[in-house]
């Protein structure tokens, strides 16, 4: 059930819009969408990206997408950035994180970027500030990341006598700052909180078998693309060695995990299309602060509490924006 409506913010897809070279023929500008996930997973946010697009008057007829997905392999970036460069792409979207991000900084300071990631682009150097962005970026932010003390005090409501996990992607830049501030934050509440490492496909699957060794012990998924690509498999791996998880995207909740708290990708990626949309228009990223959340969602999956045997607290289910019963 749906209790109060949010606002929120990130994207991608595997749906393309016409190539370049097309685009060039018919002199319609053209995007280059750069994103350190994978393309299925980014489907609904790709069709956010395009209706910011549409609202400020851009459809397939009169622009042109060219997409470069680097499907996890974080390495990719650099090159995949540097290609849609070459290719005198008029603006480049930088999707999911600030390692993308980054590596389009670093291919170029002269074609506008427009950032929809999760992290803090102050911290990384990517914006002078949210205010003032100072260079040829702007975007939207999730702050995703900061969000972990919030997630682990939810996951000791409805786990409360569990040890507590977290599973972080190590060729994330920000996966030591946000594993600190969770070890923090378990600190001050008395407890512990291990962290394991995952980069791959199989090595997620390892982890989890890692931490089933353990009895009673419940986890949180650090932010992270390929986290947010592999849904589907984390979602199965927490049911299977039935691990109460919290994750940061109501998508895991709707998958069958347990809880979720974090914004809504698909707003990030509407405005992120509105802003390409503006840049095509003329405006400059300069004048174009980077946007932020300002409302979260909490979701509850009743059935996934019921099989682990947990009884969600009627405080907890109070503040739920949607329990999936």
């Amino acid at each position: 059930m749906r209790r109060r409506k949010f606002i929120a913010l990130l994207g991608g897809s595997a749906a393309t819009w016409p190539f370049a070279a097309q685009a060039q023929q018919s002199k319609i500008p053209v995007i280059g969408f750069l994103c350190s996930g994978a393309a299925e997973a980014f489907t609904p946010l790709v069709a956010a990206f395009r209706d910011g697009l549409k609202d400020v008057g851009y459809a397939e007829q009169n622009v042109a997408i060219e997409f470069a997905w680097a499907g996890g392999q974080y390495d990719r970036l650099p090159s995949l950035a540097a290609n849609l460069v070459s290719r005198r792409v008029v603006v480049i979207i930088a999707a999911g994180g600030a390692i993308a991000a980054l590596a389009a900084k670093a291919a170029t300071s002269t074609i506008p970027i427009v950032v929809a990631i999760g992290d803090d682009p102050v911290k990384y150097g990517l914006v002078a500030s949210l205010s003032r962005p100072g260079s040829n970026i702007t975007g939207v932010t999730l702050f995703i990341d900061i969000l972990t003390a919030k997630r682990l005090e939810l996951l000791t409501e409805i786990a409360p006598a569990a040890a507590l996990a977290m599973v972080v992607n190590p060729r994330n830049p920000n996966s030591e700052t946000e594993a600190r501030n969770a070890q923090a934050a378990a600190q001050q509440s008395g407890r512990e909180l291990r962290v394991l490492t995952a980069s791959n496909e199989g090595e997620i699957d390892a982890a989890f078998a890692n931490i089933a060794q353990q009895p009673n012990v419940a986890l949180t998924i650090g932010t992270d693309p390929l986290f947010y690509s592999r849904q589907d498999q984390l979602v199965e791996l927490a049911a299977r060695y039935s691990i109460p998880t919290i994750y940061f995207h109501r998508g895991f909740g709707l998958a069958g995990g347990l809880i979720s708290y974090g914004a809504d990708f698909a707003d990030a990626y509407r405005q992120a299309g509105i802003y390409a949309g503006r840049i095509l228009k003329g405006a400059k990223p300069t004048d174009l602060p980077v946007m932020q959340p300002t409302k979260f969602e909490l979701v509850i999956n009743l059935k996934t509490a019921k099989m682990l045997g947990l009884t969600v607290p009627p405080t907890l289910l109070v503040r739920a924006d949607e329990v999936i019963e």
